[in-house]
């Protein structure tokens, strides 16, 4: 959605027994040779051996530096006494040491440049979907420092009190609202300063947007038109509404978490980063995690871990690399020839996204995107982002939405919108054609439920990626109430001096039937994957983590990322991700949790309507 700037196999008992007997061998003809006391050569090799292990020793070794690795990164180097090393497949998000060169990623109106680029991006695809005329879904992961953080649209929500209360009865005991929203509070900085909700002193910067585009305010005008709340704050009191959208921007640049966190924590001593570094396996001592194996230049090495081994790689990369290593459902594993170290069978299961649609109005008056796009304009954009990280290059123009029940007796919002003054044809990679806007509509809680599975034993082969999208009743059911409410508010009066023509379902498009039908053709991942590496209690066959993040049936492994959340929150999936990195980060260092008790949040008056 970049608006603007266009554009390892397992070991073979024959091979292992030729290299222990070729290296008997070596050490009887050394003996014999130069006289060598057997027991002297065996102490110098095994010596050798610590020695080298030593080097490449850590307190923790953590996989992946994306929006939660790069939080824990900065967060257990604050001991001097722990080091870290942080291992990512993908390069920098600096060109010498400058953010300019790779404007690509900090100019915020750029991103689509690389959410449809393999350069810093997993470029992941789904199977064919049989509930959506078995067409194949992208999906673009981040795989570069900061990794979907610096990819995203970089709105910033954080979800509902509820998505978190749910989560405490669905097994994750202590991640109710009161023990999250002070993790929320601790990573932010909210330039509208400090309150109940709000944080003040923290490395994540959040902001408002500035464009003021009348367009944003129409949109604002028409949901209270059609009888929707103004919410000052989605992220505070009150979710449900329309208002003004936080973003990870700050001062005209996006904030992604390798700026907010592991840039200010490069200079310590403690911290070890590696780019371009392929994990392939994590190696055990029986069920005790104790290193990691990777490729970096073709090099295949290892390093180890005194205290744990912490996998943040994503909804993707860490069911993937549990299930490389032999964690996972034991049966897959062995058709594979991988050894089972855990017969875990949650790992890669409970598989769920957000599917969004476009509805798409053309708009009779040129105040939209669309000559922002046009190739001289676009230099004097760029032009000006590079001198004064100033104009609309500064923005993702994503600055105003909302959330709403879909009907009545929804106990809080389950769909949400994002307004955009812009036409988005294809994720971005193909350019807009006329002046529009449009709504990114979808529910937020989606009961299809999918998996993760892998390919082959090459930790280079993308997993197999199967969302099952759209495959229950309620399901597209929702996403038909999803078009009929936005049309109702593009009907409003607000837009009539603006509203041309609908351009996406189009007019054509009526019946339940017909509106159906443009849902399986149109309706596209929201980029939200998780929960495949479940949170739950111990005695949950389903769960994969504990409370606690740890692995359950091995030792000295964690997971922290999305792919722990029980179930998908209602919103985007940054902010839950730093805030679970950041409460994680308190639980590894053996502090007590924080807690906000009695913290009012908004309830409807009733749910016997919609709104």
């Amino acid at each position: 959605m970049s608006y603007l700037m266009k554009g390892v196999k397992c070991c073979n008992p024959v091979n292992q027994l030729h290299k222990i007997t070729g290296t008997l061998f070596k050490a009887h003809a050394l003996k014999n040779t130069f006289g060598i006391n057997e027991q002297q050569f065996q102490i110098s090799r095994t010596s050798s051996q610590l020695s080298s292990e030593k080097a490449n020793s850590y307190n923790y070794v953590i996989v992946g530096a994306g929006s939660a690795g790069c939080v824990l990164a900065n967060r257990l180097t604050e001991d001097s006494l722990s080091t870290v090393l942080l291992l990512e497949a993908g390069p920098k998000d600096t060109l010498l040491g400058s953010k300019r060169l790779m404007w690509k990623i900090h100019m915020p109106a750029a991103l689509t440049y690389n959410l449809c680029d393999e350069k810093y991006n997993w470029y992941y695809h789904t199977t064919p979907q049989k509930h959506m005329d078995n067409r194949i879904m992208y999906w673009p992961r981040g795989r570069v420092w900061g990794g979907s953080s610096s990819l995203n649209a970089m709105v910033y929500i954080r979800g509902h009190a509820e998505d978190y209360n749910r989560w405490s009865r669905e097994g994750a005991v202590g991640w109710d609202y009161e023990h999250c929203l002070p993790y929320f509070k601790k990573a932010q900085t909210h330039e509208l300063g400090p309150d109940q909700y709000r944080g003040g002193n923290g490395p994540l910067y959040v902001s408002r947007g500035k464009t003021n585009n009348p367009l944003h305010h129409a949109f604002l005008e028409a949901t209270q038109q059609a009888g929707y709340p103004f919410t000052d704050d989605m992220n505070g009191y009150q979710q449900e509404g329309f208002g003004w959208m936080d973003m990870t921007i700050h001062q005209g640049r996006r904030w992604s978490t390798a700026s907010a966190y592991l840039h200010p924590a490069m200079s310590r001593p403690n911290l070890s980063v590696a780019e371009k570094t392929l994990v392939t396996k994590i190696l055990f001592q029986g069920t005790k995690a104790i290193g990691v194996e990777y490729v970096k230049n073709g090099q295949r090495k290892k390093a180890f871990a005194s205290k744990e081994v912490i996998l943040s790689g994503g909804a993707i990369n860490s069911p993937q690399l549990l299930m490389l290593s032999g964690i996972g459902n034991a049966d897959d594993l062995k058709k594979l020839g991988i050894p089972v170290v855990c017969h875990l069978p949650g790992v890669g299961q409970n598989l769920q996204d957000h599917l969004e649609v476009y509805v798409q109005q053309k708009c009779t008056k040129p105040i939209t995107l669309y000559s922002a796009q046009k190739p001289v304009n676009m230099v004097k954009i760029g032009l000006e982002w590079l001198w004064k990280f100033t104009g609309e290059g500064a923005t993702a123009h994503l600055e105003s939405g909302g959330f709403i029940r879909s009907e009545p007796g929804v106990p809080h919002p389950d769909i949400q919108f994002h307004f955009l003054p812009s036409q988005v044809i294809d994720h971005g990679r193909v350019a807009s054609t006329m002046e529009a806007y449009q709504v990114h509509v979808g529910p937020m809680r989606s009961t299809s439920v999918g998996w993760v599975k892998l390919k082959s034993t090459n930790p280079n082969d993308h997993p197999i990626i199967e969302p099952n999208y759209m495959s229950t009743e309620r399901d597209v059911r929702e996403f038909r109430q999803c078009v009929k409410l936005t049309r109702e508010i593009f009907a409003q009066k607000a837009f009539e001096k603006f509203r041309g023509p609908e351009i996406q379902p189009g007019n054509h498009v009526q019946s339940d039937k017909e509106i159906d039908y443009f849902i399986r053709q149109k309706a596209d991942s929201a980029y939200h994957p998780s929960c495949t590496c479940k949170m739950g209690q111990r005695s949950d066959s389903t769960a994969v983590v504990d409370p606690e993040t740890k692995v359950i049936g091995v030792e000295n492994l964690r997971v922290v990322d999305a792919s722990i959340m029980p179930s998908v929150v209602s919103g985007n999936l940054n902010a839950p991700t730093i805030m679970i990195a950041e409460k994680a980060a308190d639980i590894i260092k053996g502090l007590p949790s924080l807690r906000e008790k009695n913290v009012p949040v908004y309830k409807p008056k009733t749910l016997e309507t919609q709104r």
